[in-house]
């Protein structure tokens, strides 16, 4: 005799496994915003190091500059002229959140640079940062990003412009 069907035994625990891998996948998806907001720090951590590389390595001051409106932010030389983006040739170095579908989620909730409340830290030929785009020694300078209620804030420490990312408690 040819079996050409399933039983309802193997139907039923077929069905038993994808619930089980469902149960399992939900709470993976709900915590795609702390995924998002993580890698969006870290990002932001690294494109502020690169800004201070570059201003070493050329010996010209560079910005980075935040839009919190907009959910994002560029990168600039000394003349205020965007750097280009050193992956995607020929294009501009600016990120927007928004219209990344990887880090749609994240909201730059504020950037502050003090003195001042600026928006933009500005690092010299020997990678110190400055507050703004002027020649005000950084205070503090915080970047925090959130999606939902998880957070995550990116410091760049006064002279030394050390940068580091943490979770808001």
């Amino acid at each position: 005799m040819k079996k050409e069907a399933f039983t309802i035994v193997e139907l039923i625990v077929v069905v038993v496994i994808l619930g089980i891998a469902a149960l399992l996948a939900v709470p993976m998806i709900s915590s795609a915003a702390d995924v998002q907001v993580r890698s969006a720090a870290n990002m932001i951590a690294a494109d502020l190091e690169y800004a201070k590389s570059m201003a070493i390595s050329t010996q010209q001051s560079h910005s980075v500059v935040f839009n919190s409106a907009n959910e994002s932010y560029h990168l600039q030389d000394a003349s205020a002229n965007p750097i280009e983006h050193p992956i995607k040739a020929g294009s501009d170095f600016v990120v927007n959140l928004q219209s990344d579908s990887r880090l749609s989620r994240v909201d730059i909730a504020s950037a502050d640079f003090e003195p001042g409340s600026q928006s933009a830290v500005t690092f010299d030929y020997l990678g110190s940062p400055y507050s703004g785009t002027t020649t005000a020694n950084l205070n503090s300078g915080q970047i925090l990003l959130q999606a939902g209620s998880f957070g995550m804030t990116v410091t760049v420490e006064p002279m030394t412009g050390y940068v580091t990312v943490q979770a808001v408690p």
